[in-house]
């Protein structure tokens, strides 16, 4: 094949790749870039990425310069670039721009259902349409952003409620982890454990068995509703204040929403990891912990905590 030929060939091929290099929209009125993530969401990339990934990936990035139209993560990225390459490392790839980036995966109804990984994004600017500023929430009320010219890529408090929040990643499905471990029994707490009523009402709301929730506030906190930790976990369920607000448990000290938070924290993290003793790992030493190590995490804490919950729900 001549020289001629194979410039022509090339050329060629670089036609047919052009329209997929840049954002289009389809026929359904969606852009390309958003359906392909969809795709990867519902393909293989599901379960094996998790929030927690997305913040882990993040970090790697604080300290490094705000570039305006940056996307190098060796010399500054913008906002959104920042959220272009840390999701393109774990596989999705997302539109260059804000505002793009804000229409892609699925919505999330408010804070109080974030989750870390979500992207939070607002409409700050009256001179251009739609979102111009993105960062990626890693929970207990902080995210990670690329503020602006003369400041680094930062973790800073969530400074106002985001005009949009989305999700570009799923939890793993529950059932994922095999070899369970023994399940508690399910059914009413015995006669005389404190706050009994108000267990068993958690229990027939959310599913998760009564002893589990009892078991649980027993070793967090001796069912005092007043327990402060040393590191600031509060009430029965020692939820911490972050994790309280995203829960909507207004007052943790109030038994009656700290077992209902607890309660629901409990039902989501036995649905992602699908095993109770994973779940209470997750309970105590968070559930990135958890997916780090693939297991209960090796820390003397957790497992004498682990431990000591299943020995009183057995």
């Amino acid at each position: 094949m001549s020289i001629d030929n194979v410039t022509a060939r090339i050329a060629d091929i670089q036609a047919r790749l052009a329209p997929f290099a840049t954002v289009r929209t389809s026929s359904a009125g969606g852009s390309f870039a958003t359906e392909l993530t969809s795709a990867r969401v519902a393909g293989t990339a599901t379960g094996t990425v998790t929030g927690e990934d997305v913040v882990a990936e993040a970090r790697k990035y604080l300290g490094l310069p705000y570039v305006w139209g940056g996307t190098d993560p060796t010399k500054g990225m913008d906002c959104s670039g920042l959220v272009q390459v840390v999701y393109r490392n774990l596989g999705y790839e997302l539109p260059r721009v804000s505002n793009q980036q804000a229409a892609a995966g699925r919505p999330v109804a408010s804070m109080a259902e974030a989750q870390p990984g979500d992207l939070i994004a607002w409409d700050n600017s009256s001179r251009n349409r739609g979102v111009d500023h993105i960062a990626i929430y890693i929970g207990d009320g902080k995210m990670i952003e690329a503020p602006r010219t003369g400041l680094d890529i930062r973790v800073v408090d969530v400074p106002s409620t985001p005009d949009v929040i989305r999700r570009i990643i799923d939890q793993p499905a529950a059932g994922s982890v095999t070899a369970p471990a023994a399940a508690p029994v399910a059914g009413r707490v015995t006669t005389g454990t404190p706050y009994a009523d108000l267990i068993d009402a958690a229990s027939a709301r959310t599913g998760v068995p009564a002893n589990l929730i009892a078991a649980v506030a027993r070793q967090e906190s001796g069912f005092d509703p007043r327990a402060v930790s040393s590191a600031g976990a509060q009430g029965l369920m020692q939820l911490m204040p972050g994790t309280a607000r995203g829960l909507g448990v207004a007052d943790p000290f109030d038994p009656a929403q700290a077992i209902d938070g607890g309660a629901r924290l409990l039902r989501s993290l036995l649905d992602r990891f699908g095993r109770t003793d994973l779940a209470l790992a997750a309970y105590n030493a968070g559930a990135g912990a958890v997916s780090r190590y693939g297991g209960i995490p090796p820390y003397r804490e957790t497992q004498s905590y682990v431990r000591n919950v299943m020995a009183m729900v057995s």
